[in-house]
């Protein structure tokens, strides 16, 4: 179970994990602000300040979305790219973002350029982690066939801008956030926070995803924040 994984960490904590696990899943999947994630948990009789709520998800989301990533499984074979603009203290960012044809993410990575060399850093990274997929759908940016090429991966390239219906809802719900919790203060901040948000979103939501829940989330919620049916690694 995860609470096998988190209980020596969890020592000297105020709070046990499942209470934790739904502070970093409500702060994520409905993109409110902190005082509303305090005003969840004291609707059901846990009273914690806010800026408790914030170092608690900034402690332990990274890890929780390693375990759902985990109890995921392997990706599909037809994966999408691409890239959003964001600012972050009036700088120009890049989020780039890749995820199979299911929805289901697969790397993010923020980054100062879109360029080739950045294209590849991020395209090296996922392949790292899933595999060469057989086939990698992109927009027309020049840098990812130029990145493919320098890379030598054996996976078909198709370059166009209509096939990116799948992985554009996830950069609206990045907008929405943005609305409601206001903009990222550093590039490790927004890091930190899309890979929790990109790997938690749809939990619990069937008919956001075409691919089968994984055990975490068919399991249900009290399964989830209670830390059942998450392996070990």
């Amino acid at each position: 179970m995860i609470s096998q994984i988190f209980q020596p960490r969890l020592k000297g904590y105020r709070f046990p994990l499942s209470i934790i696990s739904y502070a970093v899943w409500a702060d994520h999947r409905f993109a409110l602000r902190l005082q509303d994630v305090e005003d969840l948990l004291a609707a059901r009789g846990v009273i914690v300040n806010y800026e408790t709520v914030r170092a608690r998800v900034g402690a332990f989301g990274l890890q929780i979305a390693k375990q759902v990533r985990a109890a995921r499984g392997k990706s599909v074979e037809k994966w999408h790219l691409d890239e959003v603009v964001i600012s972050i203290r009036g700088v120009k960012h890049w989020l780039w973002r890749a995820v199979d044809s299911n929805g289901e993410p697969l790397a993010i990575l923020v980054q100062p350029r879109r360029n080739t060399r950045a294209a590849m850093r991020f395209i090296s990274r996922f392949i790292a982690r899933w595999g060469v997929p057989r086939v990698i759908v992109t927009d027309k940016l020049r840098s990812y066939g130029a990145a493919l090429r320098k890379l030598a991966l054996d996976a078909d390239h198709r370059a166009h801008k209509g096939l990116m219906n799948r992985i554009e809802g996830s950069h609206k719900r990045t907008r929405k956030r943005e609305q409601i919790q206001g903009r990222f203060k550093s590039a490790r901040q927004a890091q930190r926070f899309l890979a929790v948000h990109d790997e938690t979103v749809n939990l619990f939501r069937p008919a956001a995803s075409r691919s089968p829940l994984p055990p975490i989330a068919t399991s249900g919620p009290r399964d989830f924040f209670n830390g059942r049916n998450m392996p070990i690694n």
